[in-house]
């Protein structure tokens, strides 16, 4: 029995030596935990009810040149009520002129607001919703509201703020003013001039202290914030309201006519490079259009014949051409090795000048204007067109500009017909801003400029930067060739044979080019084919302000597909808008001096058209062009030397026809 107790004794002695063990293990871990690691589990225990938020700054505004808003950042504002801080004394003596103060601010009733506070107040709620989405002036007026005028503590007051983007252009230009975002992993998507000018708009974050309550929710605490959020810069841009107006629904009232997938419009003023309207509209399944992409500078496509001038521009500089060389149109075919070029006229124009041959758009005569001048040397027509930089991209601020395409000899897709169809805008690819850049460069009489979306940074009326006029090239061609192409650009709207004569008009004058390019002719199934309708120019003609191209991509081919019908009437708009709502009187003198003229020109050029030779004809005092028309018709070989109307001819008057084959006119 002894042996037992002793047995049982030693036992207790071991649990308590142990007891006591754990129980000093555990006083050395409080004492460690308190002295050594106290300062680290505080902290912890605060990060884990204590967080610092991210306060966005507001944008700055994106401003259009006359001062209008494109886009801007307004704050709202959401109200909450912590019913814990509130005493009961203040909270049963602020009820009811509180309730009657939101009521008659917000619209809902007295007694809606009592019953949500009395509620919040009964369940101890520390982060109640009374109002979400107010502006400014509607959330200060709520600050002096009774008992939340007492701030955070002892009126329960909770603000959350954040930042909202408004346009106040709505869905126009949407796509081109854009949107900058950021995702949970830091990554930007940019778009249009929002996302172009982000580093300018964007400000910089606040911080605001916040501390963890019931629900995993964050209350703000106090009113004030850690670091106060810097608001963004303001961005003037180049985009004119009125004319983007314009364009917008000139544009969209065409894409409906004809049925259209979609288009583009760009308008820019011609001496600065700065665009002043940039419109983009796709259609949706239900036949609607909106901002769907940036066509204007995201798609590259085949130009066809707008591309024309180009190869126009490229042969005069080689000096492989002049204006009056003339080209055979064959009954307006040409069999090119086992692929055949078509006039859109059936029948063609018969032997025409390189000059009518831009005037008319005529494929078979381009076609052996390339062709047969640089198939032993094609190099030196790529290297031409190279030389203009219609291979590089622009570079521009936006993202997403589309990469031209100018294939060189060697290259993957060259083949031996590649000159005969680049010559009228196949085998070639341009963005409808890379294509109005260089029609631009000609108004420009060669000086070819960067087109610009923006003038100035500024913050409130300091200037921070400016941007100017920047010239990418200060020559693409001769002043020479400059000015012979503008004279044809502005024969295609003027002459009776033109394809854009049906624009024409008395009241103001214009200079462009129309194309029309076959879309899915790869495909052998004739319902896939479709049309991209073009025109591309600038007005006015002598003295060009603004330069200007319309695009519409696949048309109803049964309501109509040409550029001059689809896309040219879009320009005509455009431009006489902008005239209209610009007038200038010494201006307006100055055109209807010229437009008469014209008109006297035309008439006199008419008249001698109509008549039936057999003898030589006076052309002196006409224009050059007309003289060629006429003296071409009559199946003279027409050799023309220098620029303007006709100074001298080196036959006759009255000289029978039978004993001509050529005849010189000095132009002056």
């Amino acid at each position: 029995m002894a042996v037992t107790d002793k047995n049982i004794l030693t036992r207790l002695y071991v649990v308590a030596g142990f007891l006591f063990l754990f129980a000093a293990a555990v006083l050395f871990k409080l004492v460690s935990i308190q002295l050594i690691d106290g300062e680290k589990y505080q902290k912890l225990a605060l990060k884990r009810t204590e967080r610092m938020f991210t306060i966005e700054p507001n944008r700055g505004d994106l401003i259009s040149d006359d001062g209008s808003l494109l886009a801007t950042s307004v704050s709202r504002y959401t109200i909450r009520f912590d019913a814990v801080t509130v005493s009961d004394r203040n909270f049963k003596e602020n009820i009811k002129p509180l309730s009657e103060a939101l009521s008659k601010l917000l619209g809902k009733s007295s007694s809606h607001y009592q019953q949500l506070l009395r509620k919040a107040k009964t369940n101890k709620n520390r982060y109640a919703l009374v109002a979400r989405n107010l502006d400014y002036s509607e959330y200060m007026a709520v600050k002096d509201f009774p008992l939340f005028n007492k701030g955070p503590y002892k009126g329960g007051l909770i603000v959350d703020q954040k930042t909202v983007r408004e346009h106040p252009l709505g869905k126009i230009a949407e796509r081109s003013v854009g949107y900058e975002r950021v995702d949970e992993n830091g990554y930007y998507t940019r778009v249009g001039l929002e996302g172009a000018f982000g580093e300018y708009l964007r400000g910089v974050e606040g911080k605001r202290l916040k501390q963890k309550i019931a629900n995993g929710q964050w209350k703000p605490i106090g009113l004030d914030n850690i670091v106060e959020p810097k608001d963004g810069y303001d961005v003037i841009s180049t985009i004119d309201i009125n004319i983007q107006d314009i364009a917008h629904h000139g544009l969209l009232a065409q894409l409906e006519k004809y049925k259209a997938d979609h288009g583009c419009v760009i308008v820019m003023e011609t001496k600065t490079g700065e665009v002043k309207a940039i419109s983009n509209l796709g259609r949706t399944p239900e036949g609607k259009y909106y901002e769907r992409l940036n066509y204007a500078i995201g798609e590259s496509h085949e130009p066809g014949s707008t591309f024309k001038l180009m190869s126009m521009v490229a042969a005069l500089e080689d000096k492989v051409i002049d204006t009056s060389t003339v080209f055979d149109t064959e009954k307006g075919t040409w069999r090119i090795y086992k692929n055949t070029v078509r006039d859109s006229k059936h029948g063609g124009y018969g032997k025409i000048t390189a000059a009518k041959a831009f005037e008319v758009s005529s494929n078979t005569a381009f076609a052996k204007m390339i062709h047969n001048n640089y198939k032993d040397n094609p190099e030196r027509f790529v290297n031409r067109l190279m030389s203009m930089g219609l291979h590089k991209e622009l570079g521009l601020p936006v993202k997403g500009e589309g990469k031209p395409v100018i294939r060189y000899p060697g290259d993957k897709g060259w083949s031996g017909i590649s000159l005969a169809w680049m010559s009228h805008g196949y085998e070639v690819s341009l963005t409808p801003l890379q294509t109005l850049t260089f029609y631009n460069a000609i108004a420009n009489d060669g000086e070819m400029v960067k087109p610009r979306l923006i003038k100035e940074v500024k913050e409130l009326n300091t200037t921070i930067q400016k941007f100017s006029k920047e010239v990418m090239n200060p020559a693409i061609c001769s002043k020479e060739t400059a000015v012979q192409m503008k004279a044809l650009l502005k024969n295609v709207v003027e002459q009776p044979w033109g394809t854009g004569h049906r624009l024409y008009s008395p009241n103001f004058s214009m200079a462009g080019k129309t194309g029309t390019a076959q879309k899915n002719y790869v495909s052998k199934d004739p319902d896939k084919l479709q049309y991209i309708s073009t025109f591309a120019g600038y007005f006015p003609a002598d003295e060009p302000k603004y330069s200007c191209i319309v695009v519409i991509h696949e048309p109803d081919r049964n309501v109509g597909f040409y550029g001059a019908d689809v896309s040219g009437p879009v320009f005509k708009s455009i431009a006489q808008k902008i005239y209209a709502t610009s007038p200038l009187v010494d201006e307006v003198d100055m055109r209807d001096t010229k437009d008469k003229a014209t008109e006297r020109s035309y008439q006199k050029y008419y008249a001698e058209a109509q008549k039936k030779y057999n003898k030589v004809p006076n052309v002196k005092g006409m224009s050059g062009m007309d003289a060629i028309s006429i003296l071409e018709n009559l199946g003279l070989e027409v050799e023309v030397r220098g620029n303007g109307s006709v100074k001298r001819q080196s036959i006759s008057q009255g000289t029978d026809l039978k004993q001509v084959k050529k005849i010189v006119l000095e132009l002056s």
